[in-house]
C-alpha cells in the first residue's frame, strides 16, 4: 500500500490517510480526485475494514468500473468484487430488488426509460380525451419527474393547493389526475421509472425503520463522488444511511455544478459542513491537466461568481498557448474556422483526431460543425445522439425480453403485440386496454383470459391473441435454463423479428440487422464477463438491469479515432487536448432562458468554467456575428463571458476576410442609441468603449484592425477584389469548398467568372469579383 501511496502529493495524502468521520474534498479541475477517492477505499480495506461495509457512489457507471479496476490492482480482484460501488441509480436498483415486496413491487420490476415513460404518459393523455398541445407529454413527464425529485407524491401533490394552483393557471389542471393514473399504471405494470428509484428508496428507508437499519449496519463508511451534483431525493438518502456512524466522504467542486435544470442543489455541498459535527475539509488545489493560461483565465471567470467554496486552484504546468478567441461572420463560416484550425494543427503537430472536442451549449449548433468536418474529411462522433439502446429494432428485442422476464410490462406488449404483424389491429389493442384497466389487471392477464373476461373480439381474433400468449410463455420456459444470449437468439429467430428486418433490403435494413447481431455480441461479452462476478449467472433479469442503468458515454469504449461532439453538459469529467467552445454569444451562451436571476447566470459561468477546464493545451473561443435561429438571420453579439477573461490570456483571431465594409459616416453623428431593452449584466471594470460606440469586439477585448485587402487592377480597368494572375490550371482553395482547379474563365471585368472543378464540392461557377480565392498552385 505505501508504494501507491508515495504517488500522492501531500493535499491528497491527507484525506487519503483520514479514517473515520465526516470529510469533505474540495477539489479543483483536474485536481486527481479519482485518484484519491480510489487510494482512500483501498486504504480503508488494508486498515482491515470489510468492503461489504463500503458505499461509494457515483454519477456514471463508467466512472465505477475504471475506480473499482484501480481497487483491484492494489487490493487484489476478488476483493474489489466485494464492493458496493456504482451509481446512485445502480445500487438503489439492487436495493430495491431485495426489498421489492416491502413495497408490492415484483422483485424482477421493469425499469423504464424516459421513451417508456413518455409513450405511457401520451397514452393517458390520448385516454382522457385532453387537448394534446395543451398537455404536451414531455413537459408533463418532465414535471412529474421534477415533483418525485423533489419527493412531492401524489398524495403531497393534491395536498398542496399552490401546486393545483399553478398546473391551473398554466391551463392544465388535470395534470395531477395524469400524475396519479400514471404511477398507477406504472405500479400495475409493475415497473418504475428512473426517478422511482430514488423516490422508492426514500420510502422504503422511511417507512421502514428496520430496513433502514440494515443498511446503516452494512454500510459504516460511505464516499460520494461529484457531491455537488447531488438532488434533494439523493441527499435524503446518503444522509439517511450515513446518520448511525457518520463515517462519510463527499469529494466535489462548486465550480462544476451545472445540472441545476435535473435538480441537482449546489447548496447540498455548500452546506455540508452544517449537515455533520466536526467536519473535516480538505482542498485539492493544484491543476495536473491544464496549462497555467488555461488555468488562470477559468479562475478569472469563476472569481465572477459570489456563491463559492473558497479555494485557488493553480497549476505546475508550462504557461502554454494563450486562449485564441476568433469572431466568425456566421455560423457557417463558424463551422469552416473550426475544421480548418483542427486540419492544420493535426497537421503541424501529428495529432489524432481524438485530441480534440467541440462544445456546444444546444446540440443544434452540431449541424454547420458537422458539415464543415465532412468537407474536410475529418471523422467525427456525436455524443448525447441517439444512442444502441434507443434505436428501434434494438428496442424491439429488448421489448420481447422484457415481457418475457415481467408480463406485465404494458408498455413492452403494446410495442410488440403485433411486431412483426400478426393481424392484431389497434382497435383490438384498444380493448384490451379498457378490459385490463376494467378488471384492474394487466393486459397479459386479460389474454391470458380470453374465454373468462367480455371483451368485444372476434375468434379468428382471439386465436391470434392466443398464439401470441403461448409464444412468450414458451420463452419464458427457456428463460429459466438459459443464459440471456441463448435466450436471444431463439427470441429474434421463433418471434419472426430476424425474418422481418431481412425482408427490407435497403441500406436501412441492412443496418438494422448489423444491430442486432451486435446486440447479441454484447450478450455474449456480458456473460462471458458475469463468469467473473461474484453471484452472477449472465441471467435475462441481470442483462436488463444491466441496459436500463446504461448511458451513452458508459457505453464509449474511447477507442475511436474521431473529434469528439458533445454538449458541455455532456463533456464534465472529459479531457482533451485541444478544445473550441463555439457560440460564445449572448441569449445563447449564456442562454436567453438562464438570464432571470443571478443563480440562473452563475451556473451560465459554472458551465463556461467546465467547458475551459477540459482542455489541456489549447483552447479556442469562437462566436458569430450572425446565426440562424428558428430559421431566421439575426445579429448576435459577442457573450459577456470572453470579456470576464482577463485580456493577458486571450489572443484574438480576426481573418482580413471578416472586413466587409468600411463605414463612410462618422458614427457620433447619430447620438447615443435608445435603449429599450434592460438586461442584467455584471459589473464592467474594464469598459473603456466610447459611448455610443458599435460593438464590434468584446468589451475589454484589444483587437488589431484587419490589413486592408490588395486591390488589383485588371486589364479593363476595372478595380476588382480578386488577383487578375487567375489563369486555367490553377490550384485555388476557397474558404467554403475547399481546393479545386479551374478549368475555365469567361466574361470580362465585373462579370468575369471561373468555373472550378472542387475536390469535394464538384464544378462550380463563381463570380471573382465576389469570389475569396487563394492559389495554391
Amino acid at each position: 500500500m505505501d508504494k501507491y501511496l508515495s504517488q500522492l502529493n501531500e493535499a491528497q495524502l491527507a484525506p487519503t490517510l483520514q479514517k473515520d468521520g465526516p470529510m469533505i474534498v474540495i477539489a479543483g479541475a483536474g485536481s486527481g480526485k479519482t485518484r484519491v477517492l480510489t487510494f482512500r477505499i483501498a486504504y480503508l480495506m488494508s486498515q482491515g475494514i470489510d468492503p461489504f461495509n463500503i458505499l461509494a457512489l457515483t454519477f456514471t457507471n463508467k466512472a465505477a468500473r475504471e475506480m473499482k479496476s484501480r481497487i483491484a490492482t492494489i487490493v487484489g480482484d476478488s476483493e474489489a468484487k466485494n464492493l458496493w460501488m456504482g451509481t446512485f441509480h445502480s445500487i438503489f436498483a439492487k436495493i430495491l430488488r431485495f426489498e421489492a415486496d416491502k413495497l408490492g413491487y415484483p422483485s424482477n420490476f421493469t425499469i423504464y426509460d424516459t421513451q417508456d415513460s413518455q409513450r405511457l404518459i401520451s397514452a393517458i393523455i390520448k385516454e382522457m380525451g385532453l387537448d394534446k398541445e395543451v398537455y404536451k407529454y414531455k413537459q408533463i413527464y418532465s414535471r412529474i419527474s421534477s415533483y418525485k425529485n423533489s419527493l412531492i407524491t401524489v398524495k403531497a401533490y393534491f395536498q398542496n393547493p399552490e401546486l393545483i394552483e399553478a398546473d391551473t393557471m398554466a391551463r392544465r389542471p388535470r395534470l395531477g389526475d395524469i400524475y396519479k393514473e400514471y404511477v398507477d399504471r406504472c405500479f400495475k405494470a409493475g415497473a418504475m421509472d428512473f426517478d422511482d428509484l430514488l423516490l422508492k428508496t426514500n420510502e422504503l428507508l422511511t417507512r421502514f425503520p428496520e430496513v433502514l437499519a440494515k443498511y446503516q449496519n452494512r454500510f459504516k463508511y460511505i464516499l460520494v463522488d461529484e457531491y455537488q451534483d447531488t438532488n434533494h431525493s439523493q441527499y435524503l438518502i446518503v444522509r439517511a444511511l450515513s446518520d448511525k456512524f457518520q463515517n462519510i466522504c463527499v469529494v466535489g467542486d462548486d465550480a462544476q455544478s451545472i445540472y441545476a435544470f435535473r435538480g441537482a442543489n449546489i447548496n447540498n455541498i455548500l452546506n455540508f459542513q452544517r449537515d455533520y459535527d466536526d467536519v473535516k475539509v480538505f482542498r485539492l488545489e493544484q491543476n495536473y491537466r491544464s496549462t497555467k493560461t488555461i488555468v488562470n483565465a477559468a479562475n478569472s471567470i469563476i472569481d465572477k461568481n459570489q456563491t463559492k467554496l473558497d479555494k485557488v486552484v493553480w497549476t505546475a504546468n508550462e504557461e502554454g498557448a494563450k486562449i485564441k478567441v476568433h469572431r466568425s461572420i456566421n455560423d457557417g463560416d463558424e463551422g469552416r474556422y473550426v475544421a480548418s484550425s483542427i486540419f492544420e494543427n493535426k497537421m503541424q503537430n501529428q495529432l489524432q483526431n481524438s485530441d480534440f472536442a467541440v462544445l456546444y451549449r444546444t446540440n443544434a449548433q452540431s449541424r454547420a460543425i458537422e458539415d464543415a468536418l465532412r468537407k474536410r474529411d475529418i471523422p467525427y462522433r456525436i455524443f448525447g445522439g441517439l444512442s444502441f439502446y434507443q434505436r428501434k429494432e434494438i428496442k424491439d428485442v429488448l421489448a420481447y425480453l422484457r415481457l418475457v422476464i415481467n408480463p406485465a410490462d404494458e408498455e413492452a406488449l403494446k410495442r410488440i403485440i403485433n411486431f412483426p404483424a400478426r393481424g392484431i389491429g389497434q382497435t383490438t389493442i384498444d380493448r384490451l386496454i379498457v378490459a385490463a384497466n376494467g378488471y384492474n389487471r394487466s393486459i397479459f392477464e386479460v389474454l391470458k383470459n380470453l374465454d373468462k373476461v367480455e371483451v368485444n373480439i372476434n375468434s379468428g381474433t382471439k386465436n391470434k391473441l392466443q398464439n401470441f400468449v403461448t409464444l412468450i410463455e414458451s420463452f419464458q420456459v427457456m428463460n429459466q435454463t438459459a443464459n440471456v444470449f441463448e435466450l436471444t437468439d431463439h427470441v429474434t429467430k421463433a418471434s419472426g423479428l430476424i425474418r422481418e428486418f431481412k425482408k427490407d433490403g435497403t441500406p436501412e435494413g441492412v443496418t438494422r440487422m448489423e444491430n442486432i447481431e451486435e446486440l447479441l455480441n454484447g450478450m455474449k461479452d456480458f456473460v462471458d464477463g458475469q463468469i467473473e462476478v461474484a453471484d452472477a449467472t449472465g441471467s435475462l433479469a441481470e442483462y436488463l438491469e444491466d441496459v436500463a442503468l446504461a448511458t451513452d458515454l458508459d457505453n464509449d469504449k474511447g477507442d475511436d479515432n474521431k473529434v469528439a461532439l458533445m454538449t458541455i453538459h455532456l463533456a464534465k469529467g472529459l479531457e482533451f487536448s485541444y478544445v473550441y467552445i463555439v457560440g460564445l454569444e449572448e441569449d445563447l451562451f449564456p442562454s436567453a432562458m438562464s438570464m432571470n436571476t443571478r443563480s440562473e447566470l452563475e451556473e451560465e459561468r459554472r458551465l463556461f468554467y467546465v467547458a475551459l477546464t477540459r482542455a489541456e493545451k489549447q483552447a479556442y473561443l469562437t462566436y458569430a456575428l450572425t446565426r440562424y435561429r428558428w430559421g431566421k438571420l439575426i445579429d448576435a453579439e459577442p457573450s459577456r463571458f470572453i470579456e470576464e477573461i482577463d485580456d493577458q490570456y486571450l489572443d484574438i483571431v480576426t481573418p482580413p476576410e471578416e472586413r466587409r465594409f468600411n463605414p463612410m459616416l462618422d458614427p457620433d453623428i447619430f447620438g447615443d442609441v435608445p435603449q429599450n431593452k434592460i438586461r442584467f449584466k455584471p459589473p464592467k471594470s474594464r469598459d473603456t468603449r466610447k459611448k455610443g460606440a458599435p460593438k464590434t469586439k468584446p468589451e475589454g477585448i484589444k483587437i488589431t484592425p484587419p490589413k486592408h485587402l490588395k486591390k488589383v487592377s485588371n486589364t479593363n480597368g476595372n478595380t476588382n477584389l480578386f488577383d487578375s494572375k487567375l489563369t486555367v490550371g490553377n490550384v485555388v482553395e476557397h474558404l467554403r469548398f475547399g481546393k479545386g482547379k479551374i478549368i475555365k474563365i469567361e466574361g470580362k471585368g465585373a462579370d468575369m467568372k471561373a468555373e472550378i472543378n472542387f475536390e469535394n464540392g464538384g464544378s462550380k461557377k463563381l463570380l471573382l469579383r465576389f469570389a475569396k480565392l487563394k492559389i495554391i498552385g
